[in-house]
């Protein structure tokens, strides 16, 4: 398999990229619901959260080399089988998908730097707070955080359906081309 994308397939960059963000943003949206009916004596009430920032952080960078990646290789011609429609609609939600990963973790990240404090990834960097204080810009992130994921969710959800209706439906190469295998 080749590195970068041709126009009949992805690349296994693209492909691991793919996978490795919606692996992280599906465990970022099953740990955010989890940790808010932690108790304040629960032994994951501060763990919980720093995980998620720290991946949430890691998450941001990863995208941010994403976006750049599809600047230098393109993704693959949509396969002649699919209506314009289809092909219109996959357009716009990934770039929706992208939207909303991006505003889920800039709300995230105001949330957790809204006093001031940096956010601190696993020990080995820190990301200091841009802001500073702001007397309740925590409440308002935290709004953007809450509905951006669930949008994202959704999305998400859609997004996978589409691809399986595609692949034991249409019995198309869309799935497969995701996962490197046609």
């Amino acid at each position: 398999m080749a590195f970068r994308n041709s126009d009949d397939r992805y690349g296994w960059l693209s492909i691991l990229m793919h996978w490795l963000v919606a692996a992280a943003v599906i465990g970022l949206f099953g740990l955010g619901f989890w940790m808010v009916d932690l108790s304040y004596y629960d032994e994951w009430y501060r763990r919980g959260p720093d995980i998620h920032r720290s991946v949430g952080i890691l998450l941001f960078c990863a995208m941010l080399f994403r976006v750049l990646w599809r600047f230098c290789t393109p993704s693959p011609r949509p396969l002649p089988e699919h209506k314009r429609w289809e092909v219109a609609s996959a357009h716009i939600a990934h770039g929706l998908l992208y939207v909303l990963i991006f505003v889920a973790m800039i709300s995230g990240y105001l949330i957790s730097t809204a006093d001031g404090s940096a956010i601190d990834v696993f020990g080995w960097f820190q990301v200091p707070s841009i802001t500073g204080r702001i007397k309740g810009m925590e409440d308002t992130a935290g709004l953007v955080h809450y509905w951006s994921t669930w949008a994202l969710i959704a999305l998400a959800a859609v997004h996978a359906l589409g691809a399986l209706k595609h692949h034991f439906i249409d019995k198309d190469a869309t799935l497969r081309r995701m996962l490197g295998k046609s």
